[in-house]
């Protein structure tokens, strides 16, 4: 998935804990051979080589995962969008090369197939259309989440009470620690991904973060993160780090991407009217915002 998985399981048995976690594994291979874009034979591409064309049969599994996600491009007004992947990948390649922005009008044309209302679903049929020719669909925004959750319910059904999946620094937790107790997640520094900025004690919790900190352009001395807006078709500023802390993986992966996106007051605006969910925000010049029922250490 472009993504280092880290699985650990509590047990005082290693043969039983290494198999579980071998459970957990292939059940993220699984999530991957369904949908990468990686793969021709994948239903994802199934449904982007059709787009404009025809409907595609793809599996519940995969049909439900799209419906959740057109939810989320509801909720945060299409700031979350898995057709994403139409933009045009000629405008943003973010290495050194880049000294300028692209045009403004540039910007919003090579984004102008971006959009969830264009992704039409039959329940009945179980098929995804995608109403322009050229769309494409993506997970990359939730796939990572939706694997991790999917890891982690396989392996508590095999019997695992504490453990922790960890993909690319998105991850749940549950159960407690050997010592007994909570599992402790620390947040980097935006400035030093690899210092902890602060810290927080969980259980049955899942974290994810978006960052501008490892892939980003300078221009003119400001900094430009590798996240485009779907609405504007260029990258965000403002936000260093947006930590999501939730009961599970795939929200929490979703929704990290979006609130950096719609900037720190309509993000936690939008948060805070959410149940179960909060946010950790870290701006441009180190100041710390929160969602309302947040305890930082």
């Amino acid at each position: 998935m472009g993504n280092h998985f880290e699985l650990s399981v509590v047990s005082d048995n290693e043969k039983w804990a290494n198999e579980r976690i071998d459970d957990g594994v292939n059940e993220i291979k699984r999530i991957e051979r369904l949908l990468t874009t990686f793969n021709d034979d994948s239903e994802t591409n199934q449904v982007n080589n059709n787009a404009g064309v025809m409907p595609v049969a793809v599996s519940r599994e995969t049909f439900d995962l799209i419906k959740r996600s057109v939810r989320i491009s509801e909720i945060t007004q299409g700031a979350f969008d898995i057709s994403y992947g139409s933009i045009d990948k000629r405008l943003w390649n973010f290495d050194q090369q880049m000294t300028s922005l692209p045009d403004k009008s540039i910007a919003k044309k090579m984004v102008r197939l971006i959009n969830f209302r264009n992704i039409i679903l039959d329940d009945e049929k179980c098929t995804v259309f995608l109403r322009e020719a050229g769309m494409r669909i993506g997970f990359g925004g939730i796939g990572k989440g939706y694997a991790a959750e999917r890891a982690k319910h396989v392996m508590k059904e095999k019997g695992v009470e504490s453990g922790v999946v960890n993909a690319s620094g998105d991850l749940t937790a549950w159960g407690l620690q050997p010592n007994g107790n909570k599992w402790t997640l620390g947040i980097a520094n935006p400035d030093s991904s690899h210092q902890i900025f602060s810290y927080m004690n969980i259980t049955d919790m899942a974290v994810a973060t978006s960052g501008n900190y490892e892939k980003f352009i300078m221009v003119d001395g400001k900094k430009y993160s590798h996240t485009i807006s779907p609405l504007t078709g260029l990258p965000v500023t403002g936000i260093k780090s947006v930590t999501i802390i939730t009961t599970n993986a795939e929200i929490a992966d979703a929704m990290a991407t979006p609130v950096m996106i719609m900037g720190i007051y309509a993000g936690l605006d939008m948060i805070n009217q959410m149940k179960n969910i909060e946010a950790v925000i870290i701006d441009d010049d180190n100041r710390l915002y929160t969602s309302k029922n947040i305890n930082l250490t």
